[in-house]
């Protein structure tokens, strides 16, 4: 998304010839009685290109003129052809580089700037594969994608997106890795599969074994003290409890006896 405009250089002896670059939009042809705007980063300048990015912000139809200087003497402005709107750009397909990092997919996406992001779209290299798609920011650096399996290739394409025109690239060329190795051994699949299969029946075994153990825990059976249990009959017992009160309860004192006790 930077747009230059570029022009052919005057010749001319004498001296350096210098340019200045004009601008106009829809905004000041409307209602600034077409109105010129010198561009900020071109006016002047002596080289035969301008960077007008930060000239044209809006997507709108634009007009350009550029006129030369030498000295005192001055040409007539030269004007582009066709208006200019940035949605009109086309985009080019970004470079990417796919390699492995460990088992890892990484992919590598050119820098293009803060404007872009990309659309990423990624597959096990079989018939049949299922494709999946990413979208990334513009970042420079590499993205890791998917987890390989050693000896199985993977591929992947992009194309760049920018949501300020609205448009899209091409796909790139389509780049594959492969992760070096062999698959998984048997053996180490059927002892996967073994830990499955003691993992579902462990599971249940120890939660109800801790179950057990909470409940003894916390609610524990009571068992009577053997001091406190009765031996004998409570008939019995109440029996000779009454032999030892009726003889209080029937004794007679004298008044001497009770003066006596009192004393």
């Amino acid at each position: 998304m930077r747009h230059l405009l570029t022009w052919i250089p005057v010749t001319a002896p004498g001296g350096a010839v210098s340019y200045s670059v004009e601008y106009q939009g829809e905004y000041e042809s409307l209602y600034l009685s077409d109105c010129w705007i010198p561009s900020r980063w071109c006016s002047p300048t002596e080289s035969s290109s301008c960077d007008i990015t930060e000239d044209i912000t809006a997507t709108v139809w634009y007009n350009l003129r550029v006129r030369a200087t030498l000295g005192s003497q001055t040409s007539a402005w030269s004007t582009t052809e066709h208006p200019f709107n940035r949605n009109s750009t086309i985009l080019t397909p970004p470079k990417i580089e796919v390699t492995n990092d460990g088992s890892h997919m990484v992919i590598e996406l050119e820098d293009l700037g803060p404007q872009f992001e990309f659309f990423v779209v990624y597959w096990r290299k079989e018939p049949g594969a299922e494709e999946h798609v990413k979208v990334v920011k513009n970042e420079g650096f590499r993205v890791y994608l998917e987890t390989m399996e050693p000896g199985a290739k993977y591929c992947a394409k992009a194309q760049t997106l920018v949501k300020a025109i609205e448009r899209s690239s091409a796909f790139s060329r389509t780049e594959c890795v492969e992760v070096q190795g062999q698959a998984l051994p048997m053996v180490l699949a059927l002892f996967a599969c073994a830990g499955f299969v003691l993992l579902l029946v462990g599971v249940p075994l120890s939660t109800w074994k801790m179950s057990r153990m909470l409940q003894n825990s916390c609610c524990p059976t009571v068992v009577l003290p053997d001091t406190l249990k009765i031996t004998n009959s409570p008939q019995k017992l109440i029996r000779c409890r009454k032999e030892e009160v009726e003889p209080c309860a029937i004794s007679v004192l004298s008044s001497e006896e009770l003066l006596a006790a009192w004393i």
